[in-house]
């Protein structure tokens, strides 16, 4: 038995073509907000944890070399000892202490950054972020280069932009139109990962006298 082979020869390796897949070809992954470090709530909660462990600890070992225990912990000891669990400062004191952990726990799962809108990621190894304040003065400069804008606001949040615009003239419809659409340009052209809607709202300057 004999087997046919093809006379065709094997392409030759393109020298420009990269058969390796390069960072940029990768699938994005998902855009997720920013978390803050919040190093001023660790410092305290880290400080107080500290303090208070150092003190007790070194009225423990006060004791241990047969001296007396600091009053506050006598107190302390002879009030838990003698207080009713109905007593107003024990509540006070229970209640205090559940809000400090809820506390704690909200900004151990939330990620804050609250005035840090992420942007569209064209490569897996790069993040970016755009300052919602800075977005607004960009979306601002586009408002008013809008025929008719005499003044603008706007107030950009992580899911809508609200824009207060004031038409000297022209109709107020066709300020809102033109507005509208110069915005949502805008808007897109912020490469925002989570666009944000548009509320435009125009009106007359205030009448003078």
């Amino acid at each position: 038995m004999t087997t046919a082979t093809d006379p065709t020869p094997a392409p030759a390796p393109d020298p420009g073509r990269d058969d390796v897949p390069v960072l940029a070809d990768a699938p994005a992954s998902p855009v997720r907000r920013f978390w803050a470090v919040r190093r001023i709530p660790a410092a305290l909660v880290a400080a107080l944890v500290l303090a208070g462990a150092g003190l007790l600890l070194y009225d423990v070992a006060s004791v241990r070399a047969d001296r007396t225990a600091m009053a506050w912990r006598r107190e302390l000891a002879d009030g838990l000892a003698t207080r009713p669990l109905d007593d107003t400062f024990v509540i006070g004191g229970a209640v205090l202490a559940v809000l400090l952990g809820l506390w704690l726990l909200v900004l151990a799962v939330t990620p804050g950054l609250r005035q840090i809108l992420p942007m569209r990621r064209a490569h897996a190894d790069i993040r970016a972020g755009l300052d919602r304040e800075a977005a607004g003065l960009a979306l601002r400069d586009r408002a008013m280069e809008v025929s008719g804008v005499q003044s603008a606001k706007v107030r950009v949040g992580r899911s809508k932009v609200a824009v207060k615009a004031v038409s000297h003239f022209r109709a107020l419809d066709e300020v809102r139109a033109d507005l509208e659409t110069a915005l949502a340009t805008g808007v897109d052209e912020l490469a925002l990962a989570h666009p944000p809607a548009l509320n435009v709202r125009v009106a007359r300057p205030p009448r003078k006298g």
